[in-house]
């Protein structure tokens, strides 16, 4: 089928309609209007178009002589039609993939192109601080589910002309819209021009799940690693801090979170509070929130192994031993209490907010005195529990947040099987993980500790401002 617009109005009238479905669908309208005494139709989906917008350019069209369109469509577009965002397109494929992205389209009997008016607007969610990602001092705006409204918050904030925002589309049925944001003068152009590419050569019907289709299909490794390939955050200041320092940040239209190129284990672990406090604050808040991570990987592993030699325990720590009669063996405690976590937090999310704060008390009383006096649980096992499942709220990254409780029942089931030596194994695991680890980047995911940097890796742990020629990887 010929894919070109022809002078014939009835003809590409009659093709759009067909296309379009138009019969059958309430919301896709076809206005039939006259513009200087020609045959014209305007095209739109309702609710995505701007009601006062096309009253007006129905106002103006109304008045416009025979004479007035007398001319090319570039005349027609550049001198005549009164509004800023305006294209012609020559092809019916794009002219449907517009409509149904929500950009009305203005069809004139004798011209070969369509008028492309840009007077969309989607419904979106008021611009708030994300429930996840939230500060104690800063910024309260955060990302929505609408591209444009997205890339302005970032715009907003880097008021430079080096700042690109390149638009692709993916999917053969969805034609999702994606915007590769980055710094012209600072950006990694191998690493662009790669991302670029995978971009445009994705072969997908859709992007169903937004950004997690998309970094499935720019990251063809193997998934079995539990560790985070890329960053997301919700935060505008986040996004353009890091587009500031050379790195890319991918939007996804309908996704509230961008994805940030490349990563490494320490950008992961960086949070905006760390930012909008002094230097001393910001570095303790960094360095605690690692610490308390490490620690929650290694906490039960290590208790459990205490406990199945107590003889190692040292000096002045006796009072950590189990007291009471131990029932269930100490590793299946932990098991059971790792699983119990998620069941709580998956039933949370579907709790009526109504509802949580009486369930989540009645289920602390219930779940959490009864199992001890029934001797399912000891209580020691319950605190140290209790310390993991807060410490995993202590950084934002939900990616990283299941690699090291991952890793944790690697070691602790390892710990049970082989004593000492499998709480090395899992320690070693862990480390190997984290170090053959490769991002889209090509990266080591332990930068700048392998290979060792020493100005950026203190610029990760503490603080401190580095010359802004220091490139971050």
């Amino acid at each position: 089928m010929v894919n070109t617009i022809s002078k014939n109005f009835a003809a590409n009238k009659r093709r759009l309609d067909a296309e379009l479905m138009v019969d059958d669908n309430f919301d896709i309208i076809n206005r039939n209007i006259d513009i200087g005494q020609r045959e014209s139709c305007i095209y739109f989906i309702d609710g995505f178009a701007k009601d006062e917008i096309l009253e007006k350019l129905m106002e103006f069209f109304s008045d416009l002589k025979k004479e007035d369109l007398d001319c090319t469509p570039e005349e027609f577009k550049n001198k005549l039609l009164p509004y800023g965002e305006t294209d012609l397109v020559d092809k019916m494929d794009d002219v449907i993939t517009r409509i149904l992205s929500g950009v009305p389209c203005l069809l004139i009997d004798g011209y070969e192109k369509v008028l492309a008016i840009d007077c969309r607007t989607y419904p979106a969610r008021s611009v708030e601080e994300p429930d996840k990602d939230k500060v104690m001092r800063g910024s309260r705006d955060g990302f929505v589910e609408t591209l444009v409204s997205n890339t302005a918050l970032i715009r907003r904030r880097i008021r430079n002309p080096s700042l690109i925002m390149q638009m692709m589309s993916v999917g053969s049925s969805s034609h999702t819209d994606i915007v590769v944001c980055y710094m012209k003068d600072r950006v990694d152009e191998r690493l662009l021009n790669k991302v670029i590419d995978k971009i445009q050569s994705i072969k997908i019907d859709a992007l169903t799940m937004n950004q997690e289709s998309l970094a499935e299909c720019i990251y063809r490794g193997s998934w079995l690693n539990p560790f985070p390939k890329f960053r997301y955050t919700e935060r505008p200041d986040a996004a353009s801090a890091s587009v500031l320092e050379g790195k890319i940040v991918v939007v996804v239209d309908n996704s509230p979170s961008v994805m940030i190129l490349p990563t490494t284990i320490f950008g992961i672990v960086e949070e905006a509070d760390d930012y909008y406090f002094p230097p001393i604050t910001g570095t303790y808040l960094r360095l605690s929130r690692i610490i308390i991570n490490i620690i929650a990987l290694v906490l039960t592993p290590t208790f459990a192994l205490l406990m199945q030699h107590p003889d190692w325990i040292p000096k002045g720590l006796e009072f950590i031993k189990i007291k009471d009669t131990i029932n269930i063996p100490i590793i299946i405690q932990f098991l059971i209490l790792e699983f119990s976590i998620d069941g709580l937090r998956i039933a949370s999310l579907n709790t009526p907010s109504m509802l949580s704060t009486p369930l989540s008390v009645v289920a602390a009383l219930i779940l959490g005195d009864f199992s001890v006096s029934s001797g399912w649980f000891n209580s020691e096992i319950m605190l140290y529990m209790a310390f993991v499942a807060i410490a995993n709220y202590s950084q934002v990254s939900f990616e990283l947040g299941y690699a090291l409780k991952f890793m944790r029942l690697v070691i602790l089931i390892l710990t049970g099987l082989f004593s000492q030596w499998g709480f090395i194994l899992g320690l070693v695991l862990t480390l190997l993980a984290v170090m053959f680890n490769r991002t889209i980047s090509g990266y080591n995911y332990m930068y700048p500790l392998v290979p060792f940097n020493f100005r950026v890796l203190v610029r990760h742990l503490f603080r401190v401002t580095l010359p802004s020629s220091e490139k971050i990887r």
